[in-house]
């Protein structure tokens, strides 16, 4: 028997590629550029915007006939035993397998913002909260446990990592960003990418690009940000993860900018990132966003012409179902109204990323574990590390905290009692489980309660919840009041409750106005403040709220971003002091509910001045996070110097552990360009490295600066180099600065290609 040449693997994947294309049918072609989604729902509210009148019914024995590109969210939409669900995955390949004429398998793809979004398993705190953490390799660990149970159970695709730079923290999806500097997302982005791509997972970037720049922080309006924002805060990192992590999807947003929408624009899908950049993997749509080109941009009239625009965009795979690449799409090419070339150059990608990944091979078997465990003990240690390193210590002026271990705690608040207090939107508890009443958790997650109970077993521990999250209910507070009078001190826990468009505080679709503690929660803390009894404020929440009306009056403020199911212990571990914090701020935490939006990259104009009675300053700034040990900071080496425009500077310091217990500090460099072509912002992260230090401990840290990490968009759109003067800046916090070297850029102004380097590389020699 002679096996076809684009069965052949010895052969190179183009040519098997181009063998293959060969001898497919127009229809059989289309099939590779779309996904089914088995069991959305076509009647109601679903998980994804629009899905009740965007998905259709089909005929599944007939469809697959002509082969299929993508299996939508088979452990995603409803709970399913993992094991049975594989079982059932494999099936379904099998039958797709042998309904075609080629026996191709589908790629099946899931969520795994937070975790893999599935039944049973691990619910890992959001990136919110990675952003906190400062540790990249941690993250990268946590994706590869990721993509090892995605991989495990037949799965090949995950969306995720979001590379959206927060700009406006009054935006539901606050929650799945990683912060609002485009160095700490593109480090920690590019993390998560290698992590999930070593697992042989295929990394899905989204949303590309501009996405959190809507207007007035509502989801999926348009986005105004100017040239030089688009190119020097929402791109870099888009391209680190493609260049660093190796990602091999990119997710297209929903968002228009400057009236062209991210589906329908060949600039960007296209020319920047492929001629540009030189992706060669697969661009996807954002569940029904091609369909949105027609109904909610209304740039196409038709199906069909929605479909042209975002095949000539460069969109290969409409997700998250089938309707605009099926049969419009295929008459629409016989009539001679779209370009058959296009659907040859999607479905080429498409079938070069199966090949990739093994589907094309004759021996391919799909996965059929007998057991499956996705919320392993292993699973769970990393996310009880990451949740305890991203908990930020705001405040603790007197020392309150660590507490007692035998005082009375009046435990208070809407969060300190919910398990789904400790998860985001993106977690298939919130995601999926409120659809299906019926079903059990499937995951043990410990509340604030029970883990500060267990951690402190012989405090007197009371509770009163005081009012729900987001309800105008005031009957609970006088209860809430009395438990707190008759403590030693209160710990109140508040914050949100992730949700989908509306039906949460935080959460896609659950934009806010103002920055106000959600419902009646604001009202709690100043009625437990007035006791005079001390009040520990401790927030689980998707985004930083404005605190200021409370500063100077809380004991301490504790931060968390929807730590995970290991968020309880994690908490309470800091509350208690067994866990040191070391979380610094991925955003910046307001003074007031108004003067926003606002993050720490402004331009001097941006910032507090004569020009206007209103002072944007943050209460807490980017970076800040405080530590039950000390550390000083020694020995800086970094002399006054002159550097060409293509040069590299090395600034050195000691950090040592002056307390009496083990901790991290976080060490931030920073840029301050004095004069530029554009105006800059006034500071901004370029590096950062994390230490953990024992009692007495220190670390030498050299941060090896090269000037393109000092480029920008000039006027004539080039990212540039340029001379004059630079002050590289080493501080605990965007606004705290502990020493300053100054630099004197000579030469030309130098115009920087594709290879710049984008990250500050770091070296630390033990001490």
């Amino acid at each position: 028997m002679t096996t076809a040449p684009w069965r052949d693997p010895a052969l190179p994947a183009v040519a098997r590629v181009d063998d293959l294309l060969s001898r497919m049918t127009l229809e059989e072609k289309t099939a590779q550029l779309y996904g089914v989604w088995v069991g959305a729902d076509t009647g109601g509210d679903g998980v994804a915007p629009h899905q009740h009148d965007m998905t259709t019914d089909y005929d599944w024995d007939e469809l697959i006939t002509r082969g299929l590109g993508q299996l939508t969210r088979s452990f995603g939409t409803a709970p399913v035993d993992p094991a049975l669900g594989a079982r059932a995955l494999a099936r379904a390949q099998r039958r797709i397998a042998a309904a075609g004429r080629f026996g191709i398998p589908a790629v099946a793809h899931e969520e795994c913002l937070a975790g893999f979004t599935a039944w049973r398993a691990t619910a890992y705190p959001v990136p919110l909260a990675w952003g906190a953490a400062f540790d990249p390799p941690l993250v990268e660990e946590m994706a590869r446990r990721i993509g090892q149970d995605l991989r495990s159970v037949g799965v090949h695709q995950g969306l995720a990592p979001v590379l959206d730079v927060v700009r406006d923290p009054r935006w539901g999806r606050v929650e799945e960003t990683i912060g609002e500097d485009p160095y700490l997302v593109g480090t920690v982005g590019s993390a998560y990418v290698r992590g999930l791509e070593s697992a042989g997972i295929v990394a899905t970037l989204k949303h590309f690009a501009g996405y959190a720049s809507s207007v007035g922080a509502r989801n999926l309006a348009p986005v105004r940000a100017g040239t030089r924002e688009f190119a020097d805060v929402t791109l870099p990192p888009f391209e680190m993860a493609l260049r660093e992590g190796g990602a091999r999807s990119v997710m297209a947003a929903y968002t228009e900018r400057d009236g062209v929408p991210a589906s329908a624009d060949p600039e960007l899908l296209t020319q920047l990132l492929r001629e540009d950049w030189g992706f060669t993997g697969t661009v996807v749509a954002d569940y029904f966003g091609i369909g949105f080109l027609q109904t909610l941009h209304r740039v196409a009239g038709t199906p069909a012409r929605a479909a042209h625009l975002a095949l000539e965009a460069g969109i290969d795979v409409e997700l998250p179902t089938v309707k605009y690449y099926g049969d419009a799409l295929n008459a629409a090419v016989r009539a001679g109204e779209v370009p058959e070339a296009l659907i040859d150059r999607a479905a080429r990608r498409v079938l070069l990323q199966k090949c990739e990944l093994g589907l094309l091979d004759e021996d391919w078997q799909p996965e059929t574990p007998e057991t499956v465990d996705l919320d392993s003990a292993a699973n769970r240690a990393v996310a009880r590390r990451l949740a305890e390193e991203s908990v930020v210590l705001l405040d603790n002026p007197d020392g309150l905290l660590p507490l007692s271990p035998d005082t009375r705690i009046a435990v208070v608040g809407p969060r300190a009692a919910d398990a789904l207090a400790m998860l985001g939107c993106y977690s298939f508890p919130s995601h999926v489980l409120t659809h299906h009443p019926e079903a059990e958790l499937g995951i043990e997650i410990p509340t604030l309660l029970e883990s500060l109970r267990a951690e402190l077993p012989d405090a007197k521990v009371t509770f009163a919840e005081g009012c729900p999250v987001s309800d105008p209910d005031v009957t609970g507070i006088e209860e809430a009041v009395a438990r707190a009078a008759e403590a030693d001190v209160c710990v109140a826990v508040l914050g949100d409750r992730a949700g989908l468009f509306g039906r949460g505080t935080s959460g896609e679709g659950c934009d806010v106005a103002d920055l106000r503690l959600p419902g009646v929660q604001g009202a709690l803390l100043d009625a437990l403040v007035t006791t005079g009894v001390p009040v520990v404020l401790v927030l689980l929440t998707g985004r930083p709220y404005a605190l200021g009306r409370w500063h100077g009056r809380l004991g301490a403020v504790v931060q968390a971003f929807f730590p995970g199911e290991e968020g309880g212990p994690a908490v309470a571990g800091v509350l208690s002091g067994r866990v040191n914090p070391s979380g610094r701020l991925p955003v910046s935490v307001p003074q007031v509910t108004g003067g926003q939006p606002w993050t720490y990259l402004q331009p001097p104009l941006g910032l507090a001045g004569e020009v206007s009675n209103l002072d944007p300053t943050p209460l807490y700034p980017f970076g800040h996070g405080r530590s039950y040990t000390t550390f000083t900071w020694e020995d800086v080496d970094g002399p006054e110097t002159g550097l060409g425009t293509d040069g590299s500077y090395d600034l050195s310091l000691t950090v040592r552990n002056t307390g009496d217990r083990a901790g991290a500090e976080v060490v931030q460099l920073y840029l301050h360009d004095p004069v530029a072509d554009v105006t800059r912002p006034d500071v901004r992260l370029i590096g950062y490295q994390r230490l953990e230090l024992p009692a007495g401990g220190s670390a030498r840290v050299t941060f090896h600066f090269h000037t393109d990490l000092s480029a920008f968009t000039d006027r004539g759109g080039r990212r540039v180099v340029e001379p004059g003067d630079l002050e590289l800046r080493l501080g605990t916090s965007s606004a705290d600065v502990r020493h300053t070297a100054r630099l004197s850029l000579t030469g030309p102004v130098r115009v920087l290609g594709p290879d710049r380097r984008m990250r500050c590389e770091t070296s630390v020699a033990a001490e």
